[in-house]
Parts: C-alpha cells; sequence; structure tokens
C-alpha cells in the first residue's frame, strides 16, 4: 500500500515501486522482482545501466475505470484547458501548455483535484512538448500537494501525448526532481528513473505496537 502525506491511499507510485524494488533486488541479489500492488501485480528489472523499470501496467482509458463521475470524451474533458484523463491505477487530469512553469500550479492543482467529474479526487499534471520525445512535466498530486516527481503521473503524460499524437511511444520527461522515462509497450507503461538511498530508519516497538 502506498499513503499520501493526508492518510488516504495513492492506489499506484510509479517512484515508491521503483523505489522498493531496487531496495529488494539488492536485498535479495536479483535483477527482476514482482511486487504486489493495490495496482496489481507489477513487475520490475533492473536495467544494464543500474536504473530500475517498474512496468505499471496498461493504462485505464474507459471512463469509469478512471473513474471519472459519469461518460464523457476522457481525450477532450469538458474542463478548462481541454485536458485529458487517463487511469494508472489512480486517477489523473493531464493539461497541455506553451508554458509549464508559468502554471500556478498551488492555486489550480486543489481546485481541479476536487471537481466533481472526479469521484475519487484526481492528481493533476501541466505538461509542455519539449520535442518528439521530451517534455516537462509538474504536478499537483491528489492528497499531497505539489510534489518533486510523479511516476504514475509520468506514466499518464506519456499515454496522454500519444493518443493525442504529440509523440510517440517513448518519452523523456523532466520533472522538478530530475528525468523520467516511460515507454508504452505491448505488454504496459515502463517507467524509470534515478534511484538515491537516502536514509535508514528503525521503527522503536512501541511505535509499532501502538500504530497497528
Amino acid at each position: 500500500m502506498f499513503w499520501n502525506s493526508d492518510g488516504s491511499q495513492a492506489g499506484a507510485c510509479g517512484n515508491a515501486t521503483r523505489c522498493v524494488s531496487d531496495y529488494m533486488m539488492r536485498d535479495l541479489g536479483v535483477d527482476a522482482v514482482s511486487l504486489v500492488t493495490a495496482r496489481g501485480t507489477l513487475r520490475a528489472e533492473r536495467a544494464a545501466d543500474g536504473r530500475v523499470w517498474v512496468n505499471m501496467g496498461q493504462p485505464q482509458l474507459d471512463w469509469a475505470q478512471i473513474p471519472l463521475a459519469h461518460e464523457v470524451d476522457h481525450l477532450h474533458l469538458p474542463l478548462p484547458g481541454d485536458p485529458v484523463a487517463v487511469g494508472m491505477g489512480n486517477p489523473h487530469c493531464v493539461h497541455f501548455v506553451q508554458n509549464a512553469e508559468g502554471v500556478d500550479l498551488a492555486a489550480l492543482g486543489p481546485k481541479i483535484e476536487h471537481d466533481p467529474l472526479f469521484p475519487q479526487r484526481t492528481n493533476v499534471e501541466f505538461a509542455e512538448l519539449l520535442s518528439p520525445c521530451r517534455m516537462r512535466m509538474r504536478v499537483w498530486e491528489r492528497g499531497t500537494g505539489i510534489t518533486l516527481a510523479c511516476g504514475s503521473g509520468a506514466c499518464a503524460v506519456a499515454v496522454a501525448a500519444h493518443l493525442r499524437g504529440m509523440i510517440g511511444p517513448r518519452v523523456a520527461l523532466e520533472v522538478d526532481g530530475g528525468v523520467l522515462e516511460v515507454d508504452w509497450r505491448d505488454d504496459g507503461v515502463w517507467l524509470t528513473g534515478p534511484v538515491a538511498r537516502v536514509f535508514d530508519g528503525v521503527l522503536s516497538a512501541d511505535h509499532v505496537a501502538t500504530n497497528r
């Protein structure tokens, strides 16, 4: 399970899946693992360059699966900015803009997150096309706010841009925390990017006993 900072469940988290997979593969001494998540069983593999790829599964494109409150064209939502709705185990609302840096994410993010069209709220992405194989993305995550990166959001942007005919099936996305790569293959949407060990922590027995 993945949890947002407000205590709600994320449903899917691409970057967390990559990080957990990296830790497990190092600990087990293997180059591939499968994780059972709310999104389903996700396969992760270590590439020759050391990066970890994770298959986030096929996107959910039916309005009821995303989910949306009622049937609409998910490629052209009836909202300002003509956004695209994509499900990646969690809902996403993708906006294509001329200048991602100029978007007032702090003001627009929460309004779109809580729009009635999204019964489970939504993650919100603003993406700018830099070239046929590169985009700039900024994200407002539901239950969290502005974040440095969003793996499932990067997948949603790549899917939406490909369906709109803007890019091919593989793209690099510049996010505030670095660069993520997405490759939409026949077996699912694969995601990779850097992984870094930041710190180790230990939960005390008292903490575990009082927070079950």
